[in-house]
């Protein structure tokens, strides 16, 4: 993604199935970027076993970092370590290919905007945007008897 002389980058989680976990769109790609994208992906939808992602090393400290939380959080409350496995970490150039495939989506439509003028702008569209695509792909829980553009209005509403 980009704005006016600069580049974005767009954080997204996909699961084994191919269903979007989250995604967050981001000025910077470092190490407090990808903590703050983990956390929300965490806090949206749990601890993960592992995580499949690509050689960035950014994403690599995030996910340290968290596991050096979540373990000093355990010690200090006094639970054995033993209650919880660290996250595992595989970054394995093929593995990422489900992440790569659904992000295919995003790009078709956002590269013949040929970039946004403004970073709260890009950051409203990709929103509606993934919202649609994970419409489209029957995420939502109370689907079934709903078309796209209905489910659209009520989690709009």
């Amino acid at each position: 993604m980009t704005l006016p002389g600069k580049s974005v980058y767009l954080y997204r989680a996909v699961d084994k199935e191919g269903k979007t976990i989250d995604f967050m769109l981001s000025e910077k790609r470092d190490e407090p970027a990808a903590r703050a994208f983990f956390e929300k992906a965490i806090g949206s939808s749990g601890l993960p076993e592992k995580v499949t992602m690509d050689k960035s090393g950014s994403n690599k400290a995030g996910i340290d970092t968290i596991n050096t939380y979540f373990f000093f959080m355990l010690f200090l409350s006094g639970a054995g370590l033993q209650s919880l496995a660290p996250i595992a970490v595989r970054q394995i150039k093929y593995l990422n290919n489900i992440v790569e495939q659904d992000h295919r989506f995003v790009k078709k439509i956002t590269n013949s905007m040929r970039g946004f003028k403004a970073f709260h702008s890009a950051e409203a569209t990709l929103a509606g945007i993934e919202l649609h695509h994970m419409l489209k792909k029957g995420q939502h829980q109370q689907a079934e008897n709903m078309s796209i553009f209905e489910q659209f209005y009520q989690l709009a509403a």
